[in-house]
């Protein structure tokens, strides 16, 4: 005896369906389709081409969130300065130095090399490099084995075995010369994208000059007679000027040919455990 053989039920239609959609008793019945709207949705959809079945859900309607173009010059957003934040200032709002730029910039810093390091690993947290040309090498090492996380953003090199570091606008590089108070010619000068930072222990005999061309001068505390100096050089205010002997080992006056501001750095929990607390001399 033969098995019975049973042919399945189709149902063609004129749109080339050959069985129901599900959820519905084909395109006569009275069920609503699963991707139709409802009668609601029909008259409180907004005007505008319907998306067709079975490509996709319905959107969120969009209408109440569009602002008129009066409405858009009301939208502000918090947004300062790029570049490191060293600190906070005499308000107790962040300041941001910009660092790295497109325009050459020569930076002298009179103070410690702990304020130097905390400044080279700030601007690695902001994605460049740097490049130290020292003449102690060991007081670095450690700084830059850290830095990064294991990869290579901080290179030590001793006097005058320093390279071209090729800086761009995608990588850009900071120039850290830590030679004391007597400097050597500088091997690399500013140029876009790579910046300058000379480390003065204290003031020496070219210290004047150094920093009357730089662009900008970061100063920790200062003997009574080198105030004198830096406040006739960098035209500061006598009453500024005076202040630079009482600063704590975390302040910084920071100064250029267009004004000055105060800045109290202060290190995280990172920064301490690897460089120790803050302090003026190394």
């Amino acid at each position: 005896m033969a098995s019975p053989t049973y042919q399945p039920r189709v149902n063609a239609g004129s749109d080339g369906w050959r069985n129901p959609p599900i959820g519905g008793q084909g395109t006569g019945g009275g069920r609503r389709l699963s991707h139709q709207p409802r009668a609601d949705e029909q008259q409180s959809a907004p005007a505008g081409p319907r998306p067709k079945p079975g490509f996709g859900l319905r959107g969120p309607r969009r209408s109440p969130h569009v602002l008129t173009p009066e409405s858009l010059g009301a939208l502000t957003l918090p947004v300062g300065d790029d570049g490191v934040i060293i600190g906070i200032d005499p308000q107790n709002q962040p300041a941001v130095l910009s660092l790295l730029r497109s325009t050459p910039l020569e930076i002298v810093l009179v103070g410690s090399v702990w304020m130097a390091q905390v400044l080279a690993l700030r601007t690695v947290a902001t994605g460049a490099r740097v490049a130290v040309e020292t003449a102690r090498p060991p007081a670095w090492a450690q700084m830059a084995q850290a830095a990064g996380g294991g990869q290579q953003c901080v290179s030590v090199h001793e006097v005058r075995q320093i390279a071209p570091q090729g800086p761009s606008v995608s990588s850009p590089v900071l120039v850290v010369r830590d030679m004391g108070a007597r400097p050597p010619r500088n091997q690399l000068a500013p140029s876009p994208w790579q910046s300058v930072l000379t480390v003065l222990p204290f003031l020496g005999p070219r210290s004047p000059q150094m920093l009357g061309r730089a662009d900008l001068v970061g100063l920790q505390r200062l003997s009574p007679e080198e105030a004198e100096v830096v406040t006739r050089v960098m035209r500061l205010p006598e009453q500024v000027g005076a202040v630079l002997p009482t600063l704590s080992d975390n302040a910084m006056l920071w100064c250029s040919r267009d004004g000055h501001q105060f800045v109290m750095t202060q290190p995280t929990d990172a920064e301490t455990g690897l460089l120790g607390g803050p302090r003026r001399m190394d």
